[in-house]
């Protein structure tokens, strides 16, 4: 596909792919490519992305978008698409063009492919762990700044599903909101008075502050650290009158048993911040 067309990234805006391609070139490239300047403007070159090891492939657009900022003649033919699974030595994607554009984005293109295919990696485990199941895993807010949108877009293509993007869609009335409202029901009446139309999820410690969320009216409870034993009790007690959502650094290995308790969702922060860039190599033919 040529960079003069758009990858189809379904939940992000395309602006956003834009700046974020700005300025991570603007923070590469400086005054300029000193190096790439080496080369002579008129040659052209062909190469190709790689994998070196088993991933799921994440952000066609935002490398796209590099090198359309770079030289909108430059063409990526696109040889898988995002959220497939690659193998190490498949080639990704091959670029043709202008050899010094290349050579200037070729970092900026690997580090944003780098970090969302590592991204949509991970969720892509998290996910298998509970494909049998019916639990929702989700994201949180603890994404790399400056890189929401496009992380957020990288855990869909791993399979796992989104919390709120940020503080303005729903409101997530944690312990410090219910010390400085009063109480759980002081901050729930509060929240439904200011935007009745937005979801109202809070956070509980135990079942008596579930139980006081619930009588208020909470669209979602959060159990944050909630035990096994705790988390089944929480079901019985609610029977589907509020959704529920296991938080508390939960692992691979627990998600299983964490499901097989009946609640609806389990958040998990592991799946944006704990991040390990999936190793991609660019080959000049």
């Amino acid at each position: 596909m040529s960079t003069a067309d758009t990858v189809h990234t379904p939940g992000v805006d395309y602006r956003d792919i834009q700046d974020l391609a700005r300025r991570a070139l603007a923070e590469d490239l400086g005054a300029g490519d000193l190096t790439a300047a080496l080369v002579p403007g008129d040659v052209t070159a062909e190469a190709r992305v790689i994998s070196r090891e088993p991933a799921v492939l994440c952000g066609a657009a935002w490398a796209d978008e590099v090198f359309r900022q770079l030289d909108p003649e430059i063409t990526v033919d696109w040889l898988v698409a995002d959220g497939m699974s690659v193998q190490p030595e498949q080639t990704l994607c091959r670029i043709s063009g202008r050899a010094q554009a290349i050579l200037s984005g070729e970092r900026t293109a690997l580090n944003l492919l780098q970090t969302l295919s590592g991204t949509a990696t991970t969720a892509s485990h998290y996910a298998a762990a509970v494909a049998d199941t019916q639990v929702r895993l989700l994201d949180t807010r603890k994404t790399l700044p400056g890189l929401r949108s496009a992380q957020k877009y990288a855990v869909r293509c791993g399979g796992c599903h989104n919390h709120r993007m940020g503080l303005y869609d729903a409101f997530l009335i944690k312990e410090n909101h219910v010390r400085a409202c009063g109480s759980i029901t002081d901050a729930i009446r509060t929240a439904r008075s200011t935007a009745a139309h937005k979801p109202v999820e809070v956070e509980v410690q135990n079942l008596e502050e579930m139980r006081e969320a619930l009588a208020a009216g909470a669209d979602i409870m959060l159990l944050d650290n909630f035990d096994l034993p705790g988390l089944r009790a929480a079901v019985s007690i609610t029977q589907g009158r509020a959704r529920l959502e296991a938080s508390g650094g939960a692992t691979l290995a627990q998600l299983r048993d964490i499901a097989s308790t009946g609640i609806d969702c389990i958040s998990i922060g592991a799946l944006t911040k704990h991040l390990r860039a999936v190793d991609l190599s660019m080959l000049f033919d």
